[in-house]
């Protein structure tokens, strides 16, 4: 009797350590999903996730990033969840959900596990579409070479271009004033040698050494730069663009792109309230200032309104307050600062030495054209389409908002039937076919 009680405890030991074995891998295996990431929390994360699915990154798992392998960050990741977990529980969570990550992982040990830095060298081919505000949407194309250079071996001629940045052969340590690192008034490079040179902003927010020895010194990884990786917000501008090169939405239809750019422009409270906002915009528009056209392409036009909505959902989440605005993209320099943080010629050495903003530097253009032809660069040089003389210092962002268009030094009212060279003629870069 004893043996049968002993035999049968023990089995049913065995079976309870097994259950719990294997229902703690279940709960482990599903707390590292993307969906218990993205949708445990759903109106929390909701932002995160839905521009997860449209990045490049999306079949990578959001722990290859934000914990990676090893136990050390397993168990950080847990202790801050915790917090988080208590911030969903009792409605404490900002929004938006604020970025950067002050706590994220190194780049080093998750980025570059598969972005192998001593691989990325040379030059890419990079094509940019932009479509005008005028009644033709006209197109204008730029393309131009990237120099993304990095690498460390001799066949890669050492680290160079964009990727110089990167911690293979240069160490650059940061100040920012602000929480999202976008006001950088004190750098410091260290180069292999252990040459180290300090640049001061020379210009608005000037630090004095005592208080840059008080500030948290970040060291630069992949995501000073790559900040939106995998949470990418795209403005409506560049959103639409896209759109219309992909030929998802008819660029024949006229004013598409301003009318659409103008809808997602507006704030709104909630998403249904956009939704119904943009398809009632866009229907009114063409049924009453394009009637014929209304009637022969409705379903161009429902499809207009459709991607449009479309993009939206994507790229928009009012109930967050969430969108590009909030969480602006390092990348390039087009339509916020990015680049200019450190490159814009005002950060200066105790030796006379200037953190350049030569665009050959980080890229080559090799032309420029419309409907009417092409440009060839000459040197390499983005040339305007309008001659801008003392204004061509002034960055991209000044001007180019990427929610609305181009806004006249004068006010003119409403220019936007016209193109630039119908009133600055004479003031153009001459253009060929060829």
């Amino acid at each position: 009797r004893r043996r049968r009680s002993f035999l049968t405890f023990a089995g049913l030991t065995f079976i309870f350590l097994f259950m719990s074995a294997f229902g703690s891998y279940r709960a482990y295996e599903y707390s590292e999903s993307v969906t218990f990431c993205g949708q445990t929390c759903h109106t929390v994360m909701k932002p995160e996730f839905v521009a997860y699915q449209a990045s490049p990154h999306a079949r990578v798992r959001c722990v290859e990033c934000h914990v990676g392998g090893g136990a050390e960050w397993y168990v950080r990741s847990k202790l801050t969840g915790a917090h988080q977990l208590y911030s969903v529980t009792f409605n404490k969570y900002p929004r938006p959900i604020k970025t950067p990550v002050h706590n994220l992982r190194p780049a080093d040990e998750t980025c570059a596990q598969c972005h192998w830095p001593d691989k990325f060298w040379g030059t890419q081919l990079k094509t940019f579409n932009h479509y005008g505000y005028d009644e033709q949407n006209s197109p204008r194309q730029t393309r131009m070479l990237l120099n993304v250079g990095g690498g460390s071996t001799p066949s890669a001629g050492g680290a160079t271009g964009i990727h110089w940045h990167m911690n293979i052969a240069n160490k650059i340590t940061y100040v920012s004033i602000d929480e999202q690192r976008q006001v950088i008034p004190w750098i410091r490079v260290e180069d292999r040698q252990g040459h180290v040179t300090e640049y001061r902003a020379t210009e608005g927010n000037q630090l004095t050494p005592e208080q840059i020895a008080r500030m948290s010194q970040r060291r630069m990884d992949c995501v000073d730069c790559h900040n939106r990786p995998a949470h990418i917000y795209l403005p409506p501008d560049k959103a639409v663009d896209d759109a219309l090169a992909a030929q998802r939405m008819d660029a024949t239809l006229p004013y598409i792109k301003k009318q659409s750019v103008a809808l997602l422009s507006q704030h709104y409270d909630t998403t249904d309230q956009a939704l119904n906002a943009i398809s009632t915009g866009l229907d009114n528009f063409y049924r009453t200032t394009y009637a014929d056209l209304y009637a022969q392409r409705t379903d161009a036009i429902k499809t207009a309104i459709g991607e449009t909505q479309h993009i939206y959902e994507t790229y928009f989440f009012p109930e967050m307050r969430t969108d590009w605005q909030t969480h602006p993209n390092n990348i390039g320099h087009y339509y916020s600062v990015g680049c200019f943080r450190c490159h814009d010629g005002q950060h200066m050495s105790s030796d006379g030495r200037v953190v350049r903003n030569d665009c050959n530097v980080c890229h080559t253009v090799l032309d420029q054209g419309d409907a009417g032809g092409s440009t060839k660069a000459l040197n390499g040089e983005f040339r305007h389409p309008v001659a801008l003389g003392e204004l061509s210092k002034l960055s991209c962002a000044t001007c180019h908002k990427a929610n609305k268009p181009f806004q006249h030094p004068i006010n003119l009212g409403d220019i936007s039937q016209f193109r630039c060279v119908d009133c600055h003629a004479g003031k153009v870069w001459t253009r060929s076919a060829d």
